[in-house]
């Protein structure tokens, strides 16, 4: 099973060799029709400490790293904006 990668913004780098990322997705409502928005905060493995608040990143699918780690920036992970 491939590894899901996902696109987001950080939001916090206050932990050592960690990062918060908010990774928004939009869909159509299956009723009203109307495109909503919503997002989800992931907590991903940053080992040197790179990434600074609102840059955007790519995270991967990992093994657990910690308690609520289960992601890792990916390798050439700032996206294009």
């Amino acid at each position: 099973m491939p590894k899901r990668i996902l696109q987001g913004v950080v939001t916090s780098d206050a932990n050592a060799q960690t990062i918060t990322v908010s990774v928004e997705r939009r869909f159509t409502h299956p009723v009203l029709k109307k495109t909503i928005r919503k997002s989800k905060k992931y907590r991903a493995h940053d080992e040197n400490n790179t990434y600074k608040v609102g840059e955007t990143v790519r995270i991967i699918e990992c093994a657990p790293k910690s308690k609520t780690k289960r992601w890792e920036v990916y390798a050439g992970a700032k996206a294009e904006a």
